[in-house]
């Protein structure tokens, strides 16, 4: 018998609607899924078990009351450690805010609880988000649930590995360098990167900068939609949630569902590398197999990439100029409270000039431009989401790519960095399992402001390839991870190793 917590958050809501299925049903299936698996995996970092409870039956008075409910009404939620839940300890994964706790909830926290969300607690994330393994010293490593001795990527990992273990139906994340996208690959879920602005985030330092997003993660894409349907809005506490004054230009219900669309009439591009990712060639092997397998489905299928000279370089420099401007006193000041990715970073822009900037700025205004003409002759973009299959979380990156240096921390994560240089939407959406038996993810890349062009392709690709065993969305198996050791007890556990 399916437990409710397996349920899809699309079902789950609808049962809540009809008095079939209650907030605390389904918040208690949650919590034994959270007792059971997370020792294996250390992806619930937080709890809030007994705020999330009382939350639960105010939701169900509600429900039997017969009030107008909200689209997210009694779903349990996880969010993401960098995004501030009022008096819920959030540290950003740093030992400067180990005993942190805010008073207000971030903007996107603020918008699903409106819409009805119960949070139940924060996922884990690399400390203050920079890398995609998801490790560090205040709560440990995040264990991939096909494999727990494996990455699960990030930096939103330990809200990718609660969506595949049903610890949550919804969860939140964040992207620069695909921390979206990545979690959402190896943990066999979606990952959607929305564009700039789209999400809004009163947060971002830097506030014209379109490096980082936050955005919706989910089993499923119509999930995902329901989720960013509760996110997306004008708020002029972002200056990229343009705005038309007098109309409203990001309306929530563009996104409720996944608009149907006719895979037959599009132009699609295939691309292992984007010209100059550094793709493992198990990874080039099996995009090729999943890709010739969906490939009839499509108008139009060639193998080409918009030109992307200069990407490393550039998202090189604009990301080291974002870690300037949020962390440079706090390395400056206490360095040894801080991790090394964080360290690198920061010393990294400090070696840069305006001279460097300014070509880092003008590079991706012709990467931009090099898009756009793409774009002219293609609907999507499919590529791979990562780089290579999960490795072991010991490895705090990756160092080489078949044997060949990678150039950075961040440099596996180029199939991933090629789109956010450019600023256009992008989905990781699951499509089987890698010669590794790791869950296998597919990059479907729009055109500017192409949000719900991309979902719609995803969800209309999910649906045709749900009946595949070599292409449906995979899932780990639950009674193995509840019968496994704690993670904790590894070596190397807590830390950067």
């Amino acid at each position: 018998m399916t437990e409710p917590c397996e349920l899809s958050a699309v079902e789950a809501r609808a049962l809540i609607g009809t008095k079939t299925l209650s907030a605390s049903e389904l918040l208690e299936s949650c919590i034994r899924r959270i007792d059971a698996v997370d020792p294996a995996v250390n992806a619930m970092v937080a709890r809030d078990d007994e705020r999330a409870r009382a939350a639960a039956k105010q939701a169900d008075a509600a429900t039997m009351r017969g009030d107008a409910l909200g689209p997210l009404h009694g779903l349990p939620i996880g969010i993401k450690d960098l995004e501030n839940v009022a008096g819920l300890r959030t540290t950003y994964g740093s030992e400067l805010y180990r005993d942190h706790v805010p008073a207000e909830d971030q903007l996107i926290v603020a918008s699903v609880r409106k819409a009805g969300a119960i949070v139940l607690g924060k996922t884990n994330t690399p400390e203050w988000g920079a890398g995609a393994n998801t490790r560090n010293a205040v709560y440990g490593a995040t264990g991939n649930p096909f494999d727990p001795s494996k990455c699960a990527a990030g930096s939103s990992g330990g809200s990718g590995v609660a969506l595949a273990t049903g610890m949550v139906p919804i969860a939140t994340g964040s992207d620069t360098g695909g921390s979206l996208r990545n979690p959402a690959a190896y943990n066999g879920i979606v990952g959607f990167r929305p564009s700039p602005g789209l999400v809004p985030s009163e947060k971002r330092l830097l506030g014209w900068n379109p490096l980082s997003v936050l955005g919706p993660m989910a089993r499923t894409v119509p999930d995902l939609c329901l989720l960013l349907s509760t996110m997306v809005s004008d708020n002029a506490a972002d200056p990229l949630a343009t705005t038309i004054h007098g109309k409203t230009v990001r309306r929530p219900e563009d996104f409720f569902r996944p608009e149907p669309i006719d895979l037959a009439t599009l132009r699609v591009a295939v691309t292992p590398d984007f010209g100059f990712a550094p793709t493992e060639r198990h990874i080039r092997e099996v995009f090729a197999e999943k890709a010739g397998r969906f490939s009839h489905l499509f108008a139009k299928t060639e193998e080409a990439t918009p030109d992307c000279s200069g990407s490393d370089e550039t998202f090189e420099v604009l990301r080291a100029v974002n870690f300037l401007a949020g962390m440079y006193e706090r390395v400056r000041d206490t360095p040894e409270m801080v991790g090394p990715n964080v360290r690198a970073n920061v010393e990294e822009g400090l070696g840069y000039g305006a001279l460097d900037i300014t070509r880092a700025l003008k590079q991706q205004t012709v990467l931009y431009k090099n898009w756009q003409g793409f774009f002219a002759d293609y609907d999507v973009i499919l590529s791979p989401a990562v780089t290579l299959s999960p490795r072991p979380w010991s490895e705090l990156y990756p160092a080489e790519i078949d044997g060949t240096p990678t150039r950075t921390y961040f440099h596996w994560l180029a199939l991933a960095y090629a789109v956010t240089n450019v600023g256009h939407p992008a989905i990781s959406l699951p499509v089987g399992l890698d010669r590794n038996g790791m869950p296998f993810g597919l990059q479907i890349v729009g055109p500017r402001g192409g949000d719900a062009k991309v979902l719609a392709v995803a969800a209309a690709l999910e649906a045709a390839l749900a009946g595949d065993a070599l292409t449906c969305r995979p899932v780990p198996d639950i009674a193995k991870l509840a019968a496994m050791p704690r993670l904790s007890d590894s070596p190397g556990f807590l830390g950067f190793g």
